[in-house]
């Protein structure tokens, strides 16, 4: 043992201090590692596993597994159309609720970024929700009819949506406006992600621009918003998978009562959330991939860096 530690000792002295920092870090994330391969990469594995198999559990035997080839994967696509529909209005929520949830929380931020009395309570007052809320509450909140603003029911702007659009769009927009306080309470995150890139930004910049006559407005597409690009892409990210993970999610209320169901069962369960995963997937490279900083953007910002110089 002895002999051991001293060869481990006299590796360690080896190591060049960048080594050992390496060295260091890797160490620090090795639980977070070991945990996530067997509390999540396997299981994963397993999902895709089961999404092929037809899975029944006998008395006595335990779990059986079939091997049913793509058959769970056809019947999703041919028979299911709860869960199509289902999908079907996730898409469109996500195409509308990320962009509003992104616009409101940007606006809050930069309005808590001024400078005015309480502003840290205020700040506080936004964050709350995020650490408040949860599944249930939410359910109830929303039960309630807490999610929306009194003015939308009792006026009849959502029975109007409903006579005017198509049923595809019709859905997205009536949740989009019955759950408008529901996007207030989840842009907690994204409220401190935008503040956090406003603090950044040089105020030489906005000077430099005011000498050359750019008003307040010019300020924000010139300079605010191409600044807060990468903030934008690591909020729009945050918000689609908190959306999608999220409890009350009728995709996921759909798969988890098709696990539970004896003629279905896991295996066909799995088939829906690799779809279900995989639909997400693209849907994040798709906002990455259209709303990721490029050079093009920054190039006022440059200018007036080197103006503020």
């Amino acid at each position: 043992m002895r002999k051991v530690l001293n060869a481990f000792k006299r590796w360690v002295s080896s190591l060049t201090n960048r080594q050992r920092e390496s060295l260091t870090g890797y160490a620090f994330i090795s639980i977070w590692l070991v945990g996530f391969i067997i509390l999540t990469m396997v299981p994963l594995f397993e999902s895709l596993i089961y999404s092929f198999q037809r899975i029944t559990i006998v008395g006595g035997e335990g779990i059986r597994l079939t091997f049913v080839g793509w058959q769970n994967y056809i019947n999703l696509f041919t028979t299911d159309l709860t869960f199509l529909s289902r999908l079907q209005d996730f898409i469109f929520e996500m195409v509308l609720f990320v962009p509003v949830m992104n616009i409101l929380a940007m606006l809050i931020a930069i309005l808590l970024n001024r400078q005015f009395k309480f502003r840290g309570f205020f700040r506080a007052i936004f964050f709350l929700p995020v650490i408040i809320t949860s599944g249930p509450v939410i359910a109830e909140l929303l039960r309630q009819g807490a999610g929306t603003l009194p003015i939308i029911t009792e006026s009849g702007f959502l029975d109007i949506i409903e006579q005017i659009l198509p049923p595809f769009l019709n859905g997205p927009l009536q949740s989009l406006f019955s759950q408008i306080i529901f996007m207030l309470w989840f842009s907690g995150v994204q409220v401190v992600l935008y503040l956090a890139g406003l603090q950044k930004l040089d105020q030489s910049m906005y000077e430099a621009a005011q000498i050359d006559g750019a008003n307040v407005w010019e300020t924000f597409w010139k300079i605010t918003l191409p600044s807060l690009r990468p903030m934008i892409v690591v909020s729009s990210i945050y918000t689609i998978v908190t959306l999608a993970t999220f409890a009350n999610n009728p995709l996921i209320l759909w798969i988890s009562s098709v696990m539970f169901n004896p003629n279905l069962g896991y295996g066909y369960a799995s088939s829906l959330a690799w779809v279900y995963f995989l639909v997400i997937a693209i849907l994040l490279l798709i906002t990455t991939r259209f709303v990721s900083p490029r050079d093009k953007g920054y190039k006022v910002v440059k200018t007036y860096e080197r103006i503020g110089r």
